[in-house]
């Protein structure tokens, strides 16, 4: 039997029983109001299904890039393109549309929206363009842009922090060394 089995009431009891342990000055307390116990269930967790997750699976079978250029805001509150075409579609199929015209409706909208999107952003760039400014960065960029956005300070840090920059001469002398040992012959 292994004491590692129960919970710590149970754990603490046997070992008390055993003479392993002197008794605690907590366990008849714990023994009078013992600490709830939860049912376990058979260890299969079960998968959550939304209604929409069909029409999402189509969604990305029919436009793969959007899992790239769409990001997944985690702390924002609006929701991926994807599942707006599922809701969409669900909309539609509840006002007596079919669902292979709900799709195509919902995915019309969908193309419609990005390349409004694109439109604003190129009226954006014509118009600083005139005004003679730089243009303002992409309100809608790529997931990737995104993420290689945060972290272009820290590709560019490694060139100008002089931190790192007293690290570099190190790795040099440190490989240079590496170098000279496989030529000589590892120096077994």
């Amino acid at each position: 039997m292994s004491l590692m089995k129960g919970d710590l009431l149970t754990t603490t009891r046997r070992l008390v029983k055993g003479l392993a342990k002197a008794e605690p000055v907590w366990l008849k307390a714990m023994e009078q109001a013992p600490p709830a116990t939860f049912p376990r269930g058979d260890g299969k967790v079960q998968k959550i299904n939304l209604p929409e997750d069909v029409y999402i699976k189509k969604f990305f079978q029919k436009h793969p890039d959007s899992k790239q250029q769409d990001a997944i805001k985690i702390c924002g509150f609006e929701p991926v393109p994807a599942r707006i075409f599922g809701l969409r579609v669900l909309e539609l199929k509840e006002n007596g549309v079919s669902e292979e015209e709900a799709m195509a409706v919902a995915d019309m909208e969908y193309r419609a929206e990005k390349k409004e999107k694109k439109k604003a952003y190129a009226r954006l760039k014509q118009i600083a363009r005139l005004q003679g400014k730089r243009p303002p960065p992409n309100p809608y960029p790529s997931a990737i842009k995104e993420i290689q956005a945060g972290e272009r300070k820290y590709v560019r840090d490694r060139f100008f922090n002089p931190s790192v920059l007293k690290i570099v001469p190190m790795l040099k002398e440190e490989k240079a060394a590496e170098m000279e040992d496989k030529r000589k012959g590892g120096g077994w």
